[in-house]
């Protein structure tokens, strides 16, 4: 069995007004077919895109709540530059309330007091990209200390000029250093990359060995949402290899 995360974010609802019932029933036929099919297992993560307004952001929460049995968590995505993670606080405390998993993009193309902002407002679970946390030694030690983990998507950081090429990736020396980072692929279709091509990329441009990649590819299951069981569980099978 693999797993995969599935995302849709506020733009379906807000922007270009399709039902919420359309969006969800739809994306959790396609992970039931994949699961049967396939051996694929998922969860929805329901994105608010962050240059839209907080009032935005709060319509999508409430037309969520009918299909809370389908959503794992919320998560913030676009474009971080202007529009930090406190511009959501009010949204992602009443997230919690409602019992929604915490994740969100931050410290790819915002500076790394978007991590800060990310860990302590919205409360995250886990940073989606995160690679400038290695601007702020103090947010170095504090993730490793915490094991909040980095779901790194090294090709799509190429791609946003992030980082200047995969040569010069931090994913790594953050590693190295004990950071719960993984590799992970971001709208492929969009930005080039699916998962398997991003650890090629790493492979080929970082050098990295046999015993590195399975740290990685272990650490991807330990920052899942997965039960603790079936983390371990996978977590062995690749020790194994």
């Amino acid at each position: 069995m693999s797993l995969a995360l599935a995302r849709f974010s506020s733009c379906v609802f807000c922007a270009i007004s399709v039902k919420p019932k359309t969006v969800v029933e739809g994306i959790t036929q396609a992970l039931e077919k994949a699961k049967n099919e396939l051996g694929i297992s998922s969860f929805l993560i329901m994105c608010f895109l962050r240059h839209l307004s907080e009032a935005d952001a709060f319509e999508t929460l409430q037309e969520s709540l009918p299909f809370k049995d389908k959503i794992l968590g919320v998560g913030l995505d676009s474009s971080e530059v202007g529009h930090p993670p406190s511009k959501f606080e009010r949204v992602f405390a009443a997230c919690e309330k409602e019992g929604y998993k915490i994740v969100a993009h931050a410290g790819e193309e915002g500076d790394s007091s978007y991590i800060w902002e990310a860990i302590h407002l919205l409360h995250v679970n886990r940073i989606d990209h995160g690679i400038r946390c290695d601007e702020d030694a103090t947010l170095v030690e504090f993730l490793i200390e915490k094991q909040i983990p980095l779901t790194v998507c090294p090709l799509s950081n190429v791609k946003l000029r992030a980082v200047s090429s995969m040569r010069e990736h931090n994913i790594i020396n953050l590693l190295h250093k004990g950071v719960l980072v993984t590799i992970n692929s971001d709208d492929p279709a969009y930005f080039g990359g699916y998962i398997n091509e991003n650890y090629e990329a790493v492979v080929d441009s970082l050098h990295v060995s046999q015993e590195e990649l399975k740290r990685l590819a272990q650490n991807s299951f330990k920052a899942s949402f997965l039960s603790d069981a079936r983390k371990q569980h996978f977590i062995e099978k690749i020790a194994l290899l």
